[in-house]
């Protein structure tokens, strides 16, 4: 097959060299509002072809390669108990949830992941939507609670609004929501 990057001949779906080239990772850290930061591997800009691919089957193996390039390194490093709550991590259409490939990625001995802990009632997408639109129509997570201190995990951070609302919807059951962790940052500019 070929790297879906440069073209080359590759056994991945993206070549070595580009992963360890193009997908070299660049921790960033934003804070969303007082107190509640979100760390971030790239910008949007970087890897928005490849965040695309989620909703293609060949999302699955795309999205590990990312979080092993970057998220899986970050838990290695990390050395302090959390347990990691995927943002709504359904199963999609192609038979995997991309939040839970993520949170899966972080998993180490002291970062375990919970999946099917948090999950939206409304299932509205924000895809390519306006901050208004996103504020109008709330995701209104359920959380089943009793995990203690929390991080959480999506793909993108854009707004900051599912991530607002995840907390919320958290931090209502009694549990600690330590920080959050996406692949991307929209509003990042150093690409």
């Amino acid at each position: 097959m070929r790297c879906l990057v440069c073209g080359a001949f590759s056994l991945p779906h993206i070549c070595k060299k580009c992963q360890k080239t193009l997908l070299a990772p660049n921790l960033h850290k934003r804070q969303i509002f007082k107190g509640f930061y979100v760390y971030s591997f790239y910008s949007f800009e970087e890897i928005e072809d490849l965040l695309h691919l989620k909703y293609h089957h060949v999302g699955k193996y795309i999205y590990k390669i990312l979080a092993q390039n970057s998220l899986q390194k970050f838990s290695q490093e990390f050395c302090y108990p959390a347990a990691l709550v995927p943002v709504d991590a359904k199963i999609t259409q192609y038979g995997y949830s991309h939040t839970a490939i993520l949170a899966k990625a972080l998993g180490s001995k002291y970062l375990k992941p919970h999946f099917n802990a948090l999950y939206a009632s409304n299932s509205v997408s924000y895809a390519g939507k306006s901050l208004e639109y996103r504020l109008a129509h709330p995701r209104q997570f359920r959380y089943k609670g009793g995990l203690g201190e929390v991080i959480v995990v999506d793909d993108v951070i854009t707004t900051g609004t599912t991530l607002k609302e995840a907390k919320s919807a958290i931090e209502a059951t009694g549990d600690k929501v330590l920080f959050a962790i996406t692949l991307a940052d929209a509003a990042r500019s150093d690409s």
